[in-house]
């Protein structure tokens, strides 16, 4: 890549994402992609859980039939190399999953929740309650009201310990949190989700994130639950905590941390805007994320990660057909595509860094109608009348 390729390419990370009403609609936007796009193929769709489940179990039968054979030093670089393996996989997983949350795995509703519940709920994952809830984040994603994960405060509502976090050993300090623990913090305690006038857990059938048609629904994800926990404790008394730590806690902590990163950078981004509900709109919402690039990771992870924009525009399209969807509508979206092509772990620690809160345009219309993330650490306005960054320190 040229010198000039790189600096349009720099250029465009930066420069924020238009705010104004796009001129273009979803309408138009899908008759830019060819019909058959749409369609979900229930073998198609299935041969990507048999190879994930494949490389699943031959992972594990290497570890666990011919790593005790290894020499003693050599242990300490095949077991990481297993938990690598093993989480980026489960991580393919989950994606699978997830698409069966959209119903986007087959034409067939209920095959894709006995399929979704199975695989999420071996992943200790919630599937009816996640389902439910991320689907409200699809409907009111951007909106500073409503949007259910990942909402930036308003500069006036940072929590004063903030600022002792505001460098770099607190910062990785929060890193590491966020990946570990961010997950599970949201299930069981809302953590970084929408504000509810009373407590909100993904567990609770009867929590305000969820409908009084949904009660029952619940309770079949907590039972998944509780099944999985069940075989892991049986396995846990068998072979002992260790080998279960081993074998399947830290890959799936690889993959918990996978999720809440690969999340993270989809809706973090200085470019991006959020918007209240005097100007919020669901089209404009949708266009408020960013594809990333993980490199080969892309494929592991079912291209969840570089083709999120079309995700949130056509969320039911199999995400095997979603690649050459984004081909297809780029030419239309122009600066509306949201696309950043630095490297994960140097874009996680800029945005940890500058995406701390929101302020309002200084153009907006009315106060507080759009807002972007601003960095406590910026010097100089954030934007002049073109939307560019003026000077970043």
């Amino acid at each position: 890549m040229g010198a000039d390729t790189k600096f349009e390419e720099q250029k465009r990370t930066r420069q924020r994402l238009p705010v104004s009403t796009p001129p273009f609609t979803l309408s138009q936007l899908k008759k830019a992609v060819a019909p058959h796009f749409f369609k979900r193929s229930l073998l198609h769709s299935f041969s990507y859980v048999i190879y994930d489940l494949v490389l699943v179990s031959l992972f594990y039968h290497i570890a666990t039939s011919y790593f005790h054979l290894i020499p003693h030093p050599l242990s300490y670089i095949a077991w990481p190399v297993y938990w690598i393996l093993q989480g980026c996989t489960l991580t393919g997983v989950w994606v699978i999953a997830h698409e069966c949350g959209h119903h986007a795995f087959s034409d067939y509703q209920f095959l894709d929740d006995v399929v979704g519940l199975v695989l999420h709920s071996a992943l200790l994952v919630p599937y009816f309650s996640w389902k439910y809830s991320h689907r409200r984040h699809h409907s009111n994603i951007g909106s500073m009201e409503r949007d259910e994960v990942f909402v930036p405060k308003p500069k006036s509502k940072i929590s004063w310990y903030n600022n002792y976090f505001n460098n770099p050993p607190g910062r990785l300090i929060t890193i590491i949190f966020t990946l570990t623990l961010g997950w599970p913090l949201y299930l069981a305690f809302n953590v970084s989700g929408r504000p509810y006038d009373r407590f909100a857990c993904h567990y609770d059938p009867y929590s305000p994130i969820f409908s009084d048609q949904e009660t029952l629904q619940i309770y079949i994800s907590d039972l998944g639950i509780l099944v999985t926990a069940s075989v892991l404790y049986r396995l846990a008394m068998a072979k002992g905590l260790t080998w279960l730590v081993r074998v399947y806690g830290v890959p799936l902590l690889i993959t918990n941390g996978f999720l809440v990163l690969i999340t993270y950078l989809q809706h973090t981004h200085p470019s991006l805007p959020h918007y209240d509900s005097s100007e919020w709109d669901w089209l404009r919402g949708a266009l408020s994320t960013v594809d990333r690039n993980y490199g080969v990771l892309n494929k592991v992870f079912h291209n969840i990660t570089d083709t999120h924009v079309v995700h949130h525009l056509f969320s039911t399209m199999p995400h095997y057909n979603a690649m050459e969807a984004t081909i297809a509508v780029k030419p239309i979206l122009g600066d509306y595509y949201g696309f950043d092509g630095t490297p994960i772990f140097k874009a996680l620690w800029r945005e940890a860094t500058e995406c701390l809160y929101v302020e309002p345009d200084e153009d907006a219309p009315n106060t507080g109608a759009r807002s972007h993330m601003l960095g406590m650490l910026y010097q100089g306005k954030f934007k002049n009348k073109t939307g560019r960054i003026l000077q970043i320190k």
